[in-house]
């Protein structure tokens, strides 16, 4: 296990993050998983950055906050967090997060302190964010099993065998199972690019999804559209991988036009609830109703934040024989189960997937018809007979994906 785990470790940060020479490295990490982050800092020196930070969190303890502090806190972002992170964004450093939350930490929180204090995280951070999602800084996100996750995942195992065994997905889904597992990663980012020119030549103006889960969506895409799959580059030139695993190709939706009904295929977890059996309606793009058979609350959170959080920021899609997807497994972390089905995201949409979005103004951006919001929430809606028609500028009809699978 230990070579597994430093060969881990080396992924993110060599191919992940692909940390350079000189480069200061941000690791965010719980403190659960204390020796995994102390073994991404090791081979971050290795690969020559300048400096390691570890970002401890305390999942525990943000429970206890959100039940026993007092109200006023959860309107606060202390100034000197947001200095924190100008400070490492100003010397070009490379942000590591690791995962591994409880699916349920939240259970039993009331719901208007969770919102509030992301509302206020999301806008003490906006800058940061900024950097981050025009590709000016590098970034990446991989999962370590926690206990309760993966009694969560499986619930029929004792705790040591369910820990064991999702390593073994996380490892294989992650492609960090091979002798050279960087070189798969490169790899892996070849296989992309026929289906991405192929979309980005076509430019389809819209496209249409269908299922039997009730799925029956009219979705515009924003003209001047750019698909990405296989990671993505820095505005420096640098490659890397923000997700750990990817099985995703994924673009910009029109911020307006989006009409029909979504009906999610897989549980949703966010701020520790999970959000089960939910659909929304959308009309001229924004979701004028949603529901969920379990935890509503939470999907209230999500599309109440703010205005542009009842918009679509992206569309990303994915084939049924992806690894992820055949490994059948609900993994109740969207960082995975994102990659095992077409997904879609509320929210803030990413400026490089529009042609010369990184140079534009907050301004030029919502012009040009993208989405602008303090979240960036995905949610699966792919199933196996999930088609999706392509429409190009002429009217053109061509099938993109039938029975799951790409026809492109």
């Amino acid at each position: 296990m230990d070579q597994k785990l430093f060969k881990y470790a080396d992924l993110l940060v060599r191919a992940g993050g692909n940390v350079q020479p000189g480069q200061p490295v941000v690791i965010s990490s719980d403190v659960a998983d204390a020796g995994f982050a102390r073994l991404v800092s090791e081979c971050a020196y290795n690969a020559g950055a300048s400096e390691v930070v570890i970002d401890w969190t305390d999942e525990l303890s943000a429970r206890m906050k959100y039940l026993r502090a007092s109200d006023e806190v959860f309107d606060m972002f202390p100034p000197w967090r947001t200095d924190r992170f100008k400070y490492y964004d100003d010397r070009n450093a490379v942000y590591l997060h690791i995962l591994s939350s409880d699916p349920d930490l939240l259970q039993g929180v009331e719901p208007g302190r969770i919102k509030r204090a992301t509302k206020v995280m999301r806008e003490g951070t906006k800058a940061h964010r900024a950097v981050t999602m025009t590709n000016e800084r590098r970034w990446s996100l991989a999962a370590v099993p926690s206990p309760k996750w993966a009694a969560k995942v499986f619930p029929e195992l004792a705790e040591k065998e369910a820990v064991e065994k999702l390593w073994g997905l996380i490892f294989k889904g992650a492609r960090a199972d091979g002798e050279n597992p960087v070189k798969d990663w490169e790899a892996h980012r070849n296989n992309f690019l026929k289906r991405v020119d192929y979309l980005n030549e076509t430019q389809f103006s819209a496209l249409k999804f269908k299922n039997s889960l009730g799925t029956d969506l009219y979705l515009p895409l924003i003209e001047k559209h750019i698909w990405v799959g296989g990671g993505a580059v820095g505005r420096d030139g640098v490659p890397f991988f923000p997700n750990m695993p990817t099985e995703e190709i994924f673009t910009m939706p029109a911020r307006i036009g989006a009409e029909g009904r979504v009906v999610a295929s897989l549980p949703l977890s966010y701020q520790g609830s999970l959000i089960e059996g939910f659909w929304f309606e959308f009309k001229n793009g924004r979701v004028t109703d949603f529901g969920a058979e379990k935890n509503a609350d939470s999907l209230k959170l999500i599309v109440d934040m703010d205005e542009g959080s009842r918009f679509l920021g992206e569309v990303a899609l994915i084939s049924n024989n992806s690894p992820i997807a055949q490994m059948k497994t609900l993994f109740y972390e969207t960082l995975f189960d994102e990659n095992a089905s077409c997904h879609l995201a509320l929210g803030k949409a990413y400026p490089y997937n529009l042609a010369g979005g990184c140079d534009m103004t907050e301004r030029e951006l919502a012009e040009a018809g993208a989405n602008d919001s303090l979240l960036h929430v995905d949610f699966m809606f792919g199933t196996e007979d999930m088609s999706i028609i392509g429409i190009e500028p002429s009217g053109t009809e061509k099938a993109v994906m039938e029975k799951g699978e790409f026809c492109i």
